[in-house]
């Protein structure tokens, strides 16, 4: 489970910024992550509340908006966006000549702070 570790750079990212820019206290995290990422997000989830309490986001809510994936098809020439998880063809064509473009995000967006 890679999500554990991943909690744990975030809280080590985001503490480092507080305390940076002279903070005490992380509210929120607001997250971007990409369906295509691999990051199994109610797992990140429960890693994050788990390894969270000796930090300065041990009263931290984690927010995350997952992000579909979406590219554009060499065959036909268009974009799309699917929900699912992987792309094998375009969803339009069938063709199997694509490049993906969007859906493998892990971004902080922000966070608040006190």
């Amino acid at each position: 489970m890679h999500e554990v570790s991943i909690a744990a750079n975030l809280i080590e990212i985001v503490s480092e910024q507080c305390r940076k820019d002279g903070y005490k206290k992380i509210e929120s995290i607001h997250l971007k992550i990409g369906r295509a990422s691999g990051i199994m997000t109610d797992a990140l989830l429960f890693a994050f509340d788990a390894i969270k309490t000796d930090s300065l986001a041990k009263d931290a809510v984690l927010m995350i908006d997952e992000v579909a994936v979406s590219g554009r098809c060499r065959d036909c020439g268009r974009n799309f966006t699917v929900e699912e998880e992987y792309v094998l063809q375009c969803p339009i064509c069938g063709g199997a000549s694509f490049q993906v473009s969007g859906g493998r995000e892990l971004d902080i967006v922000d966070m608040e702070v006190s």
